[in-house]
């Protein structure tokens, strides 16, 4: 999914979520980056977002990563969200896509570690391809993630594993032992709250 879908579904007027861009984020430099936004919706969820090619290809991930290489993590496409969209917390408002709280989770920069036949493949040709590998330097999750699409078209789904690593570890927990975010330090209730200050 574009980034048209992302527009397409959001009323900039009433969502405080930031408008697209053109994929040049004020104040990035280096490599590209990672998010996983902890998302208080209708269900509770993270959204995996790495930068390709000038956006955030994403998606929702219901239980979250894991530091177990053992665990497979469903992980469902959703639509390509801009570079700006890595800051963001707050709470969308109720009537608006995606309607309830994002906490910034974890956050980095990631290598593109896929190779075939001895040479990188660009990552926007991995994920085409149904199969991507990097290396994630965030501040909760390290260490290499392999990312794998199940079935096609429309009923495609994808997996989200992490490799077995010097950074594995299948005792962590970090979605619950590690729930505040990386940017405020707050939790998604606060964020909440602080939204809505006359909330008790």
């Amino acid at each position: 999914m574009s980034a048209k879908d992302y527009e397409s579904r959001r009323d900039f007027s009433r969502t405080p979520e930031p408008e697209p861009d053109d994929g040049n984020a004020p104040g990035r430099s280096g490599g590209p980056i990672f998010v996983i936004q902890k998302h208080q919706a209708s269900t509770l969820h993270y959204d995996f977002r790495i930068e390709v090619d000038g956006a955030l290809k994403s998606w929702a991930v219901p239980k979250g990563p894991s530091t177990d290489p053992r665990e497979k993590r469903l992980a469902l496409p959703t639509e390509d969200h801009p570079v700006a969209y890595a800051d963001f917390e707050g709470v969308i408002p109720e009537g608006e896509y995606g309607a309830g709280t994002v906490l910034v989770w974890d956050t980095g920069a990631y290598d593109n570690i896929t190779e075939k036949d001895g040479e990188t493949v660009p990552m926007a040709d991995a994920l085409a391809q149904g199969h991507a590998l990097i290396r994630l330097h965030g501040r909760k999750l390290t260490g290499g993630y392999a990312l794998q699409r199940t079935g096609k078209g429309e009923s495609a789904r994808w997996l989200l594993v992490k490799m077995d690593d010097d950074e594995a570890d299948a005792r962590r927990n970090p979605v619950s032992t590690e729930p505040k975010s990386v940017l405020s330090g707050r939790t998604i209730e606060e964020i909440a709250r602080d939204q809505d200050p006359d909330e008790d």
